[in-house]
């Protein structure tokens, strides 16, 4: 599962309702969730957030927080 996969049932969000109302497919939903290799478009993020009634912010952080600037070298 991903990032944000974990973030959606943590929150118990209803994926159904969510592609609803931001247009986005139950398949896609689906890559978004379970697929490591898929990538989440910013578009995807913000109006999964708006749907979810959650700061965008705190979504990129939990979908993000593996995320490392490469040491100086």
């Amino acid at each position: 599962m991903t990032e944000l996969g974990l973030f959606l049932s943590r929150k118990s969000i209803n994926r159904s309702d969510v592609s609803r109302k931001t247009g986005i497919s139950k398949t896609r939903l689906s890559e978004l969730a379970n697929n490591t290799s898929t990538k989440l478009r910013v578009d995807e993020l913000y109006l999964i957030a708006l749907a979810i009634d959650v700061d965008p912010c705190e979504v990129m952080r939990e979908v993000c927080k593996g995320l490392k600037l490469k040491p100086d070298n």
